[in-house]
């Protein structure tokens, strides 16, 4: 209150008027630089909603006659609620089950294009990336950390065009390659074990039985956003020699409608080897199974904001597989019967040495840089990062990940200040 009668005074003080103006155009400088940039985040961060009242206006503005805009109906409300709130609605089981229900009329004209959705040119595509030969950017090391059973590390690479991309290898004791494939194949398990707490609902779509190709449909709640993520992906698994290929990737889908909430990610590639090694132990036996994963997809957020909240985040869920592996070998020693996403996962197309021998004789190499990575650069000022962190943390839901990315964030910004 005394900064304001002090800054009224300093104006009423000026001796002519056009004196008044100007301390008074001082005094709102601030505050309308604050409005502007207030304005730019909002519109950079605005809610799914806020861009569906947008749209149903201008439709409604060049429709003939006024239709019931989609936000005065209760499903739309409550797409706008939590996951942990919309499940007892009935959010996860009813809403996108009706979503589904109206695209299964067209579900048998779209199974005959899924073997080509995932072909033998993914295959040879992920081959390349597993040993280096694509031809990208070089890897920077990003971690390497262990479990008495585990060993994870993890690279990233940024492509001229999109998303940054991911590479981890995960050394599991104790497991074969059948184990491993089936478990990250089973959906069910993967929700009923929790150990991927980001799958909130799953669906298989359509399968093939002969090669082995599912369609499915993925909702994941990101541990640091709000709002959800919709995947329609194709998976198919290959075997080549004893090492199993599998290419996970999105897929357009014509008959599932978008919506505003979840959002889809129309981007996605996670794709794995998962083949036999050697302990880490020692005893020279291939009693360890590795899992090489490639992944990047486009969040629908700046690039620079999700690789500081998946740098922070990724440790926190890799270190849950483990426990869920061993519970599944638990299972499944037991008797528990393999689930539908199980037993799909082991419908494998199987090449032979000659292929591997022909995809050897024309490939590129990419090569893995052993430092640990450095803070990238960016053109944008350090007033927009700190503010797009603010902005973000009003997004975020609440819990120790939220201090974990500001944290992050200030981090990279002290560490740049540093080297000026």
């Amino acid at each position: 209150m005394g900064y304001v009668l002090s800054a009224v005074a300093r104006v009423l003080e000026q001796p002519t008027a056009w004196g008044a103006v100007w301390e008074m155009a001082r005094l709102a400088a601030p505050l309308w630089a604050a409005a502007l940039l207030g304005l730019l985040l909002g519109w950079a961060w605005r809610p799914r909603w806020a861009a569906g009242l947008v749209a149903t206006a201008d439709g409604n503005a060049a429709a003939a006659a006024p239709a019931q805009p989609p936000f005065a109906t209760l499903d739309f409300w409550k797409a706008q609620l939590p996951a942990r709130l919309r499940a007892p609605l009935g959010y996860s089981e009813t809403a996108v089950q009706q979503q589904e229900d109206v695209g299964a009329a067209h579900g048998s004209s779209e199974m005959a294009n899924e073997e080509l959705a995932v072909g033998k040119d993914d295959l040879v595509n992920l081959w390349r990336l597993v040993e280096g030969r694509d031809g990208g950017p070089a890897w920077i090391k990003m971690m390497e950390k262990s479990l008495p059973t585990m060993t994870y590390q993890a690279w990233r690479r940024d492509a001229q065009t999109g998303p940054p991309q991911y590479q981890s290898s995960t050394i599991f004791e104790n497991a074969t390659p059948e184990e491993v494939r089936d478990f990250f194949g089973d959906d069910e398990f993967r929700m009923s074990n929790k150990w991927d707490d980001m799958l909130i609902y799953h669906k298989t779509l359509e399968e093939c039985h002969t090669a082995g190709t599912m369609k499915v449909h993925w909702v994941r709640k990101f541990p640091f956003f709000c709002s959800d993520r919709e995947y329609i992906i194709a998976r198919r698994i290959w075997k080549l020699g004893g090492a199993y290929y599998c290419v996970t990737k999105g897929i357009p889908c014509s008959s599932i409608p978008r919506r505003n909430k979840p959002r889809r990610v129309d981007l996605y590639y996670s794709s794995w080897c998962i083949r036999a090694v050697e302990s880490k132990r020692g005893n020279g036996g291939l009693t360890a199974c590795e899992i090489i994963l490639f992944h990047h997809e486009d969040m629908g957020i700046p690039y620079e904001i999700a690789k500081l909240g998946i740098r922070q985040g990724m440790w926190g869920c890799v270190k849950k597989i483990e426990p869920g592996l061993r519970a599944y070998q638990e299972a499944r020693a037991a008797g528990e019967p393999a689930s539908k996403s199980a037993l799909m996962a082991r419908i494998n197309t199987k090449f032979g040495d000659n292929f591997v021998r022909s995809l050897e004789t024309n490939s590129d190499e990419s090569e893995i840089v052993e430092a640990e990575e450095k803070p990238a650069r960016s053109n944008v000022s350090r007033f927009l990062v700190l503010g797009g962190a603010v902005a973000l943390a009003c997004t975020l839901d609440q819990g120790l990940l939220t201090k974990a990315v500001i944290f992050g964030i200030a981090r990279k910004f002290v560490g740049q200040r540093k080297t000026l």
